[in-house]
């Protein structure tokens, strides 16, 4: 596949926004860490069994002309546990018997990392941490701390804990709390093995704003769908970030995503809805976005958050 040609604006030399093609919405039809593979085929027709009346559901609400595409998450990022030669088959099979296609499979290593660009690098770098109403000023800034919170800094003013022990114990208080507040602190990286580990919230939050087309690197997307028809080979670094399975597949970014996702994960994406929250999309790419919506008569929330919808659900 040859790289699209960058377009300069002559009149201020930057990169002009590449423009992505989208569907409706982004359907993910799963999102499971490798140790939940080590089952085998059974574990993922469970899956696909459990997912399959949502799916339904959804593909009753956008029919045509909507377009709709489904996606699959693999985690090769925390861990390795099967072969794509062994589990991709394994996992169409298992959709394809509760009657799901899935057009596109993204490793989530391409979440922190995909050749020169960090996807995560560049969604941590517009960051723009919400300032809390009466907040003292004290809490260091995310890049340095890797933390991000919704609620204000109950850091103490003049940070002399001992002698301010005696003062009355101060609540937590979420920015624009609506009657009550519900505070999160998010971690965004750790160190580990001499190296920054990204956190499962902060690749969500990536994830999403890829399947939203909202991520550029020097005005081109961060990842682009690659087809493979070859063998699907042992390590998963020998697949393309993003595969496209399907020859008849639509867009893979959309202009509203739909996760369908097992509860447990339910605490990871409300951490990542926070760190969204705190996303500064490039005005170009956003204004962008609008007109491209507005011209195919799609409503489109302002907010990034406001695009994204989750279903959760496990046991049924």
């Amino acid at each position: 596949m040859t790289e699209p040609e960058l377009q300069v604006d002559v009149l201020t030399s930057r990169p002009r926004v590449e423009l992505v093609p989208r569907s409706h919405l982004s359907l993910e039809l799963g999102h499971l860490y490798m140790e939940d593979l080590q089952d085998g085929p059974e574990a993922l027709r469970r899956q696909f069994a459990r997912i399959s009346p949502w799916a339904g559901f959804v593909r009753a609400r956008y029919t045509a002309p909507r377009r709709i595409s489904t996606c699959f998450l693999v985690d090769d990022y925390f861990s390795q546990v099967a072969s794509p030669k062994e589990l991709v088959p394994e996992l169409l099979d298992a959709a394809h018997g509760a009657g799901l296609g899935i057009d596109y499979l993204v490793r989530e290593s391409a979440c922190a990392s995909t050749g020169a660009v960090s996807p995560a690098e560049l969604v941590l770098g517009r960051i723009v941490s919400d300032p809390p109403q009466g907040g003292n000023g004290l809490r260091p800034p995310v890049h340095l701390t890797g933390w991000v919170s919704n609620s204000r800094d109950r850091l103490r003013p003049d940070g002399l804990d001992e002698a301010l022990a005696t003062r009355a114990w101060r609540p937590p208080e979420q920015n624009g709390a609506r009657s009550h507040s519900i505070c999160m602190e998010v971690q965004l990286w750790d160190e580990a093995g001499g190296r920054r580990r990204w956190s499962c919230a902060l690749l969500s939050a990536v994830w999403q704003l890829l399947r939203l087309g909202l991520l550029r690197h020097e005005g081109r997307p961060v990842i682009s769908p690659a087809r493979w028809t070859a063998e699907y080979p042992d390590r998963w670094e020998d697949l393309p970030p993003l595969v496209q399975l399907a020859d008849d597949a639509q867009p893979f970014a959309a202009f509203h995503t739909m996760s369908v996702l097992d509860t447990r994960f339910a605490d990871v994406e409300a951490a990542a809805r926070t760190v969204l929250d705190q996303v500064a999309v490039d005005p170009a790419v956003a204004e962008q976005t609008a007109a491209h919506a507005a011209a195919q008569k799609i409503e489109l929330p302002g907010d990034v958050v406001g695009r994204i919808s989750h279903v959760f659900s496990d046991g049924w």
